[in-house]
Protein backbone atom coordinates (compact mmCIF):
# COMPACT_ATOMS: atom_id res chain seq x y z
CA UNK A 1 0.00 0.00 0.00
CA UNK A 2 2.99 1.98 0.46
CA UNK A 3 1.96 3.49 3.88
CA UNK A 4 4.51 5.67 5.38
CA UNK A 5 5.87 3.51 7.74
CA UNK A 6 6.75 6.02 10.67
CA UNK A 7 5.01 6.34 13.62
CA UNK A 8 2.94 9.57 14.29
CA UNK A 9 4.19 11.31 17.31
CA UNK A 10 1.06 11.91 19.46
CA UNK A 11 2.84 13.51 21.96
CA UNK A 12 3.59 16.98 20.69
CA UNK A 13 -0.18 16.93 19.44
CA UNK A 14 -1.21 16.32 22.92
CA UNK A 15 -1.63 19.74 24.56
CA UNK A 16 -3.96 21.49 21.53
CA UNK A 17 -5.89 17.52 20.96
CA UNK A 18 -9.40 18.89 22.56
CA UNK A 19 -9.19 22.26 21.04
CA UNK A 20 -10.58 20.31 17.61
CA UNK A 21 -14.13 20.42 18.00
CA UNK A 22 -15.38 18.52 15.27
CA UNK A 23 -12.76 16.16 17.44
CA UNK A 24 -14.86 16.06 20.58
CA UNK A 25 -18.05 16.10 19.07
CA UNK A 26 -16.93 12.86 16.98
CA UNK A 27 -15.83 11.23 20.35
CA UNK A 28 -19.62 12.40 21.75
CA UNK A 29 -21.38 10.60 18.70
CA UNK A 30 -18.96 7.28 19.45
CA UNK A 31 -20.18 7.31 22.92
CA UNK A 32 -23.84 8.04 21.98
CA UNK A 33 -23.17 4.77 19.66
CA UNK A 34 -21.58 2.79 22.23
CA UNK A 35 -24.64 3.30 24.77
CA UNK A 36 -27.45 2.73 22.42
CA UNK A 37 -25.25 -0.72 21.51
CA UNK A 38 -24.37 -1.82 25.06
CA UNK A 39 -26.03 -1.76 28.19
CA UNK A 40 -24.07 0.21 30.27
CA UNK A 41 -24.25 -0.87 34.12
CA UNK A 42 -22.50 0.90 37.60
CA UNK A 43 -21.11 -2.35 37.96
CA UNK A 44 -18.86 -2.97 34.76
CA UNK A 45 -15.20 -2.26 34.63
CA UNK A 46 -14.44 -1.22 31.18
CA UNK A 47 -11.17 -0.99 29.17
CA UNK A 48 -10.39 2.16 27.04
CA UNK A 49 -7.76 1.15 24.82
CA UNK A 50 -5.90 4.00 22.89
CA UNK A 51 -7.47 6.24 25.16
CA UNK A 52 -5.71 9.49 24.06
CA UNK A 53 -7.03 12.59 26.80
CA UNK A 54 -10.10 10.59 27.47
CA UNK A 55 -12.79 12.11 24.99
CA UNK A 56 -14.33 8.54 25.02
CA UNK A 57 -13.34 8.11 28.63
CA UNK A 58 -14.60 10.67 30.25
CA UNK A 59 -18.13 10.43 28.38
CA UNK A 60 -18.43 6.85 29.81
CA UNK A 61 -16.89 6.87 33.39
CA UNK A 62 -20.12 8.35 35.13
CA UNK A 63 -22.45 4.88 34.08
CA UNK A 64 -19.48 2.34 34.70
CA UNK A 65 -17.70 1.42 37.92
CA UNK A 66 -14.07 1.95 36.63
CA UNK A 67 -12.04 2.48 33.40
CA UNK A 68 -8.71 1.79 32.77
CA UNK A 69 -7.35 4.23 29.69
CA UNK A 70 -4.28 2.87 28.08
CA UNK A 71 -2.06 4.27 25.20
CA UNK A 72 1.02 4.61 23.50
CA UNK A 73 1.24 8.09 24.00
CA UNK A 74 2.85 9.10 27.72
CA UNK A 75 1.49 13.11 26.19
CA UNK A 76 -1.79 12.19 25.81
CA UNK A 77 -2.17 10.45 29.08
CA UNK A 78 -0.42 13.19 30.62
CA UNK A 79 -3.93 15.28 29.35
CA UNK A 80 -6.10 12.88 30.65
CA UNK A 81 -4.15 12.76 33.95
CA UNK A 82 -4.54 16.19 34.30
CA UNK A 83 -8.55 16.20 34.06
CA UNK A 84 -8.78 12.91 36.71
CA UNK A 85 -7.19 15.63 39.15
CA UNK A 86 -8.84 18.98 37.94
CA UNK A 87 -12.22 17.00 38.30
CA UNK A 88 -11.36 14.60 41.72
CA UNK A 89 -12.46 11.35 39.79
CA UNK A 90 -10.93 8.18 41.38
CA UNK A 91 -12.46 5.94 39.05
CA UNK A 92 -10.58 5.74 36.34
CA UNK A 93 -7.12 4.46 36.07
CA UNK A 94 -4.39 4.87 32.85
CA UNK A 95 -1.72 3.25 31.88
CA UNK A 96 1.23 3.56 29.38
CA UNK A 97 1.14 0.44 27.18
CA UNK A 98 2.65 0.14 23.55
CA UNK A 99 1.77 -3.20 21.99
CA UNK A 100 3.88 -2.26 18.67
CA UNK A 101 6.40 -3.26 20.98
CA UNK A 102 5.31 -6.12 23.09
CA UNK A 103 2.79 -4.53 25.14
CA UNK A 104 0.61 -6.64 26.64
CA UNK A 105 -3.02 -5.95 28.13
CA UNK A 106 -3.74 -7.31 31.50
CA UNK A 107 -6.54 -7.28 33.67
CA UNK A 108 -10.21 -8.53 32.89
CA UNK A 109 -12.94 -6.29 32.02
CA UNK A 110 -16.79 -6.35 31.31
CA UNK A 111 -16.21 -3.92 28.16
CA UNK A 112 -13.46 -2.86 26.06
CA UNK A 113 -13.67 0.11 23.61
CA UNK A 114 -11.58 1.97 21.26
CA UNK A 115 -12.16 4.97 19.25
CA UNK A 116 -10.62 5.54 16.30
CA UNK A 117 -7.27 3.76 17.19
CA UNK A 118 -7.24 0.69 14.90
CA UNK A 119 -5.94 2.05 11.75
CA UNK A 120 -2.57 3.41 13.97
CA UNK A 121 -2.17 -0.33 14.53
CA UNK A 122 0.20 -2.22 12.12
CA UNK A 123 -1.62 -5.45 12.95
CA UNK A 124 -4.77 -5.87 14.09
CA UNK A 125 -5.23 -9.62 14.93
CA UNK A 126 -2.94 -10.55 17.69
CA UNK A 127 -4.22 -7.35 18.76
CA UNK A 128 -8.20 -8.28 18.51
CA UNK A 129 -6.65 -11.67 20.36
CA UNK A 130 -5.99 -9.56 23.37
CA UNK A 131 -9.36 -7.81 23.66
CA UNK A 132 -10.55 -11.16 23.68
CA UNK A 133 -8.22 -12.35 26.13
CA UNK A 134 -8.79 -10.17 28.88
CA UNK A 135 -12.69 -9.88 28.10
CA UNK A 136 -14.88 -11.71 31.27
CA UNK A 137 -17.13 -14.48 29.92
CA UNK A 138 -20.04 -12.55 27.89
CA UNK A 139 -17.91 -9.46 27.64
CA UNK A 140 -18.42 -6.98 24.86
CA UNK A 141 -16.00 -5.28 22.53
CA UNK A 142 -16.66 -2.16 20.89
CA UNK A 143 -14.81 -0.73 17.93
CA UNK A 144 -15.26 2.55 16.67
CA UNK A 145 -13.55 3.35 13.26
CA UNK A 146 -13.32 4.47 9.70
CA UNK A 147 -14.93 2.88 7.19
CA UNK A 148 -12.86 2.41 4.13
CA UNK A 149 -11.47 6.24 3.01
CA UNK A 150 -8.80 5.49 0.14
CA UNK A 151 -6.40 7.51 2.80
CA UNK A 152 -8.06 10.86 2.34
CA UNK A 153 -9.51 10.54 5.80
CA UNK A 154 -5.86 12.24 7.49
CA UNK A 155 -4.54 15.02 6.00
CA UNK A 156 -0.85 13.31 6.78
CA UNK A 157 -1.16 9.62 6.70
CA UNK A 158 2.45 8.96 8.84
CA UNK A 159 1.11 6.73 11.08
CA UNK A 160 -2.02 5.51 9.67
CA UNK A 161 -1.22 2.13 8.67
CA UNK A 162 -5.02 1.52 7.62
CA UNK A 163 -6.87 3.33 4.90
CA UNK A 164 -10.19 2.55 6.98
CA UNK A 165 -11.43 -0.80 7.19
CA UNK A 166 -13.30 -3.07 4.79
CA UNK A 167 -16.21 -4.16 7.24
CA UNK A 168 -16.52 -7.66 6.16
CA UNK A 169 -12.69 -8.19 6.45
CA UNK A 170 -12.89 -6.88 9.80
CA UNK A 171 -15.90 -9.22 11.03
CA UNK A 172 -13.83 -12.36 9.79
CA UNK A 173 -10.71 -10.81 11.93
CA UNK A 174 -12.43 -10.33 14.88
CA UNK A 175 -14.69 -14.42 14.37
CA UNK A 176 -11.08 -15.31 13.90
CA UNK A 177 -10.26 -13.69 17.06
CA UNK A 178 -13.00 -15.75 18.84
CA UNK A 179 -15.87 -13.11 18.87
CA UNK A 180 -19.52 -13.89 18.51
CA UNK A 181 -22.49 -11.53 16.99
CA UNK A 182 -20.15 -9.44 15.47
CA UNK A 183 -22.75 -5.98 14.28
CA UNK A 184 -21.71 -2.72 12.72
CA UNK A 185 -23.65 0.31 13.23
CA UNK A 186 -22.49 3.84 11.72
CA UNK A 187 -21.38 5.79 14.72
CA UNK A 188 -20.41 9.03 13.16
CA UNK A 189 -20.01 10.85 10.09
CA UNK A 190 -17.34 13.35 9.55
CA UNK A 191 -16.86 16.39 6.73
CA UNK A 192 -13.23 16.88 5.64
CA UNK A 193 -12.29 19.48 3.49
CA UNK A 194 -9.30 18.84 1.26
CA UNK A 195 -8.16 20.31 -2.33
CA UNK A 196 -11.00 19.46 -4.81
CA UNK A 197 -14.09 20.11 -1.90
CA UNK A 198 -15.34 18.56 0.96
CA UNK A 199 -16.18 14.90 1.64
CA UNK A 200 -18.16 12.67 4.46
CA UNK A 201 -16.43 10.18 6.41
CA UNK A 202 -18.17 7.37 7.91
CA UNK A 203 -17.24 6.44 11.32
CA UNK A 204 -18.56 2.49 12.10
CA UNK A 205 -19.39 1.20 15.49
CA UNK A 206 -18.49 -2.86 15.53
CA UNK A 207 -19.90 -4.46 18.30
CA UNK A 208 -19.38 -8.13 19.57
CA UNK A 209 -19.82 -10.44 22.63
CA UNK A 210 -17.10 -13.17 24.13
CA UNK A 211 -19.59 -15.92 23.99
CA UNK A 212 -17.57 -19.26 25.69
CA UNK A 213 -19.23 -22.10 24.19
CA UNK A 214 -20.77 -24.80 26.61
CA UNK A 215 -17.81 -26.81 26.25
CA UNK A 216 -15.90 -23.68 28.44
CA UNK A 217 -18.16 -23.52 31.35
CA UNK A 218 -16.65 -24.59 34.73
Amino acid sequence: MGMNDQRRDFDKDAANWDDNAGRVKMANNIANAIMDAVRLRPDMGVLDFGCGTGLLTLRLQPLVKSIHGVDSSSGMLEVLESKIQAQHLTNITTQYLDVETGGKLTGTYDLVVSSMTLHHVREIKPLLAQFYSVLKADGRLCIADLDLDEGHFHGNNQGVFHFGFDRKLLERDMEAAGFSDVRFRIAAEVVRFYPGGARPFSIFLATARKILSAGHCH
